[in-house]
């Protein structure tokens, strides 16, 4: 995972937030992770993604997609659906998503 924030174009693009509270104990979840980091990197239109987690167990990841229909692609892969249902029953106490598109955006860098 990198420091710095994902590099996008210029908008717009869409982005996908998921906010989630992990359960106690790993049981797969690591992996499953980074199956799932580099099968979103293989989706067309998949932009980049940032993720954070803190010692509590809430994290965020923010996925960019160049448009809706790669959102809807990502969200139907087989892969992804059935890991979606082990995250349900095994590593989440609850989660959210947002997807948004994103008009506006700029970065700063020392």
């Amino acid at each position: 995972m990198s420091s710095r924030p994902a590099e996008t174009p210029e908008p717009p693009y869409y982005v996908v937030v998921f906010a989630s509270q992990r359960t106690e104990g790993d049981n797969g979840y690591a992996e499953a992770a980074e199956r799932m980091a580099e099968l979103v990197a293989q989706q067309p239109g998949f932009l980049g993604m940032d993720s954070a987690r803190d010692a509590t167990g809430f994290g965020i990841t923010v996925a960019y997609f160049s448009d809706e229909e790669s959102i809807k692609q990502w969200r139907v892969q087989p892969e992804h659906t059935e890991t979606r249902g082990e995250g349900r029953a095994s590593w989440y106490q609850h989660y959210a998503v947002h997807v948004a598109k994103v008009e506006r955006a700029y970065r700063w860098d020392r």
